[in-house]
């Protein structure tokens, strides 16, 4: 089992659960953050770090954001790794809880 980054943290990025991570599972890309399911442990630490609710197991993941499995493992073997909060998008809090976000995802 791995975690995976749902259309939740697109657009907020707060980057909470990026400090906690053991293993550098997270991935930095221009609008939200990906996990590598190859790289992560399933240590659970990030999903309750996660401000808008957008970390889920795999196999927990909210009917119609299936698509986030493949999403995060393509993503992640292009954008690069992340160690360190960075700095949060100045319009985040106006996206948290927004629906139907995928549509904004900048790869």
């Amino acid at each position: 089992m791995t975690f995976v980054v749902i259309e939740n943290c697109i657009k907020c990025k707060y980057m909470d659960c990026v400090e906690v991570c053991p293993v550098d599972c997270f991935h930095e890309g221009p609008n939200m953050l990906v996990i590598d399911p190859e790289e992560c442990i399933d240590c659970t630490l990030c999903e309750p770090e996660c401000p808008v609710d957008a970390i889920y197991a795999d196999d927990e993941v909210p009917e119609g954001q299936e698509q986030f499995l493949k999403l995060n493992e393509e993503l992640s073997q292009d954008w690069p790794v992340i160690t360190e909060v960075g700095d949060v998008p100045a319009d985040a809090d106006s996206w948290k809880g927004v629906p139907d976000k995928a549509q904004h995802l900048k790869r």
